[in-house]
């Protein structure tokens, strides 16, 4: 038997096949189907297909969280046709606004797991992968296809290994290491290609910031991003499960168990990367492209009207928790918005005493979900003013104004950038 990576022994067994290699062709049936407010518009598509009903209707997920609550009449429209939707075609795993990010809410609801396949209408579908999962993002028409048939063609993406080794230094999170990684590789230096993180330096980082390296490989081109499950996995998962269907926990984790794959070791990449965590330092992404990218300590004197502490990438609670600390007994200087990726993670920050830590700083606290990320609404920008954001995505207009500047930076940076209103780490705040 030839060897793979994790990768290639997940398609191989989501086609039905011993062995796969890549550039083949392999037709596979996706265990979660993804989707979210654009439902509707793929809703649309499905319907001038001859397929009446979807043929798997237990594989779909669906979050409302694009723009929640509805900024506008045509938001709360589109709401409303996909409830419409979900009810006709008897979808169970839908969640409603307020309940969070679709790629946060997907993990935390248990619904897909070590080993298993899924493919969202969303390009940060890569996130799954840190548990150990074959995720990717496709089109709207492909979606619908796979509503329709079940099943979809995909060509075996080659493979980077990259090996983590040593710790990440005080004051730096797995942020920083994907903006180095993209800034070292550029934007598409891993266009159609499946990303492998492995080495013991995946040990010291915790679960919130592992989803931060497969969420963000996206902006590498990445076709998806992956992990070899571990202990720090399987107790995440536990926690999970217990918290959100304890009736099956037991049954659900045997699954999970028992679908886990592990890369051989003689496995064949395309390129093999070895980064030491301790030599990484605060980075930042610069206006208008997330690979430009340069050091904190290159960018002294850089204005900033408002901080974003949310989305996908970095709206977990180990992101949350680090705002509060860094602004706690503060006051600030520039505005500050922070959106939960979800209800739990909110609950779990109030209950913590973080929200109110921002809150009394001056913070302003959002509805889970997506927030300002894509430039629909709550929090957008004005012509001229400048941004540091914890999100995934910079170029002009991102978050609805052309003539405006959005610099990336890790959850800690944004929030002390706040306090002083200018670029600034958290150890030089007075």
């Amino acid at each position: 038997m030839m060897a793979m990576t994790l990768t290639e022994k997940i398609l191989a067994r989501a086609s039905g096949r011993a062995a796969v290699s890549p550039g083949e062709i392999v037709i596979i049936e996706p265990d979660v189907v993804l989707s979210h407010d654009n439902t509707a518009a793929i809703a649309t598509i499905f319907g001038q297909l001859p397929h009446k009903r979807v043929k798997y209707p237990d594989r779909l997920a669906i979050t409302l969280d694009h723009a929640v609550p509805p900024p506008t009449p045509k938001h709360a429209q589109n709401h409303s046709q996909i409830r419409e939707f979900v009810q006709q075609q008897g979808i169970k795993h839908f969640f409603e606004i307020g309940r969070g990010i679709c790629h946060q809410v997907l993990c935390e609801e248990g619904i897909i797991g070590p080993g298993m396949t899924l493919l969202g209408a969303d390009s940060h579908s890569t996130h799954f992968g840190w548990l150990g999962a074959f995720s990717a993002g496709i089109g709207r028409s492909e979606v619908a296809a796979l509503w329709a048939t079940g099943r979809l063609w995909l060509r075996v993406p080659e493979s980077i290994r990259i090996t983590l080794i040593g710790r990440l230094a005080n004051g730096v999170m797995s942020k920083d290491l994907t903006i180095h990684l993209i800034g070292q590789l550029g934007a598409d230096g891993a266009s159609y290609q499946a990303v492998e993180f492995a080495g013991e330096g995946l040990e010291h980082m915790t679960p919130d910031s592992r989803a931060v390296l497969t969420n963000m490989m996206a902006e590498m081109g990445a076709k998806n991003a992956c992990m070899a499950p571990d202990d720090t996995t399987w107790q995440w998962l536990s926690n999970a499960l217990r918290s959100a269907r304890p009736a099956d926990y037991r049954d659900r984790m045997e699954e999970f168990r028992s679908n886990a794959l592990y890369a051989d070791s003689a496995a064949a990449y395309q390129h093999e990367l070895t980064i030491d965590l301790s030599e990484i330092e605060p980075m930042i992404s610069c206006p208008h492209t997330v690979d430009n990218v340069r050091p904190l300590s290159e960018l002294p004197k850089t204005r900033i009207d408002l901080g974003f502490v949310g989305t996908c990438t970095n709206g977990r609670l180990e992101d949350i928790e680090i705002a509060a600390k860094v602004v706690r007994g503060k006051t600030l200087q520039a505005r500050l918005l922070v959106v939960p990726a979800s209800s739990q993670v909110m609950r779990d920050a109030s209950e913590a005493g973080y929200l109110a830590a921002l809150i009394d700083a001056g913070a302003a606290i959002g509805t889970p979900g997506c927030g300002p990320c894509m430039g629909n609404h709550m929090g957008v920008l004005a012509p001229g003013e400048v941004c540091v954001s914890s999100a995934n995505r910079n170029f002009r207009g991102r978050m609805g104004e052309r003539d405006a500047e959005i610099y990336l930076a890790n959850p800690a940076v944004v929030a002390a950038s706040c306090v002083a209103g200018r670029l600034i780490h958290p150890s030089q705040l007075a």
